[in-house]
């Protein structure tokens, strides 16, 4: 057997498939700890190298692969959008690596989700988050109660001793919290799904639960709250006789059109109950002033940049008027507004709708459990962007790429075009 051929053999192989979701899963999730203890430029590398190693696996595996299915059409529209950005930004160089970045972590959700299935998927990620969090708590362990000095270099305070808030390796409390919303929902599907024994799960479930309490993170509440409830209404659903499944479908959309609209009314008291009055305060005034700056250009917006690059208009003169030093809109959707306007909210808001309907009707009808993990990841990215812009940089961004992906390799037009070239029925895919 040749060279090339034994290599070609190891990149189509399930066995590196698993290795190199892992890697990018991990990688992915500590860019933070990896930009902080090395430098940007590291980080870079290695997705760049990820990226590389991916194209290679796609294209041994070209066979198995669909050109119309490859990825979202949503994604590609948004894509396209914040590269089209570039002719309108204030700084073309800083647009462009944004677009890199936003291209790279696409990327390599899009290789992990052609490469690997559901329950596969889920495997990896809870791998990867037991062991970033377990290393979370050691350092947290080791800065505030061992040694009682902050470590500066990752962010971590370490305040673990006097109750919190923590931050381990994620750079602040609310990632943390965000990343051990997704650990929890992720721990207790490989458990339901009999991936994990009790002996491994359970200790999972709790380790995630004890950092999101010490995160002290109030938006960990309002993410808990909501899963939950979807949890709860995609269980009524999935143990609903189909020819009424309709029926309830419309029932729970009215139920929660209308606990949206108590929520805004009493969003006073909600906020007081969660004892988030000065960070929403904060959030209000920051947004208020991005309007300002949106209808300067609300269709076009000032260009694509992600994270708010230093230095760069708009963004300077905000923190300026404020006397801050936001890094990002503490929303999503507000950070898209303000960067891509109208037409990438547009966009990113029918990306990520889209996604969440095609995986919530294939977790109706689907009846293993491990189907639920995408609609309910949906869900909590999109409540998470409403507090934080996570979801369109790193790991968030990555999470909404995998999820709208696998969504979309179940329920798409792509579907009816392939079967007419096959003769095949569309039906639900099975698993690979």
């Amino acid at each position: 057997m040749t060279p090339e051929r034994r290599l070609s053999d190891l990149l189509g192989s399930a066995e590196f498939a698993r290795a190199y979701t892992i890697a990018v899963l991990t990688a992915v999730f500590s860019s933070f700890a990896i930009e902080h203890i090395a430098s940007s430029v590291t980080l870079a590398t290695i997705i760049a190298v990820l990226c590389v190693v991916g194209a290679w696996i796609l294209w041994v595996r070209r066979e198995e692969l669909s050109l119309l299915r490859i990825a979202p059409s949503s994604l590609l529209a948004f894509l396209a959008w914040a590269a089209v950005s570039i002719v309108w930004t204030t700084d073309k160089s800083d647009t462009a690596f944004g677009w890199m970045e936003l291209f790279g972590f696409a990327f390599l959700a899009i290789t992990v989700g052609h490469i690997r299935d559901t329950l596969q998927t889920v495997r990896a990620l809870g791998d990867s988050l037991r062991f970033l969090l377990l290393v979370s708590l050691g350092l947290e362990l080791l800065s505030g109660v061992l040694l009682d000095t902050p470590f500066l270099f990752l962010g971590i305070q370490g305040d673990l001793a006097v109750g919190g808030p923590v931050q381990g390796i994620f750079g602040s409390r609310n990632m943390l919290g965000f990343v051990t919303v997704i650990a929890l929902i992720t721990f207790v599907v490989e458990w339901r799904s009999q991936s994990l024994t009790a002996r491994i799960a359970i200790p999972s479930i709790a380790l995630a639960a004890l950092l999101a309490f010490f995160s002290s993170s109030p938006t960990v509440l309002v993410l808990a709250a909501a899963v939950g409830v979807v949890a709860i209404a995609l269980a009524i659903v999935r143990h609903t006789p189909p020819e009424r499944r309709t029926i309830v479908q419309w029932v729970l959309g009215v139920l929660v059109a209308l606990a949206l609209a108590a929520a805004f009314a009493l969003r006073h008291v909600i906020i007081a109950l969660l004892d988030a009055g000065s960070d929403f305060s904060i959030r209000a005034t920051l947004w208020n002033t991005i309007l300002d700056f949106v209808a300067l250009k609300p269709v076009e917006g000032w260009g694509w940049y992600g994270a708010w690059a230093r230095g760069e208009f708009p963004f300077t003169y905000i923190n300026f008027l404020l006397d801050d030093h936001h890094q990002s809109a503490l929303n999503a959707y507000f950070d898209v507004l303000l960067q891509l306007g109208a037409a990438g909210l547009v966009l990113f808001l029918l990306f990520g709708g889209i996604a969440t309907v095609r995986s919530w009707l294939v977790a109706s009808a689907r009846r293993s459990v491990v189907y639920a993990w995408t609609p309910l990841m949906l869900v909590t990215l999109a409540v998470e962007s409403m507090f934080e812009s996570f979801t369109i940089v790193g790991a968030g961004w990555f999470m909404l790429v995998l999820c709208a992906l696998r969504a979309g390799q179940t329920r798409s037009w792509r579907e009816n075009i392939d079967a007419a070239h096959t003769g095949a029925i569309p039906t639900l895919r099975p698993e690979r």
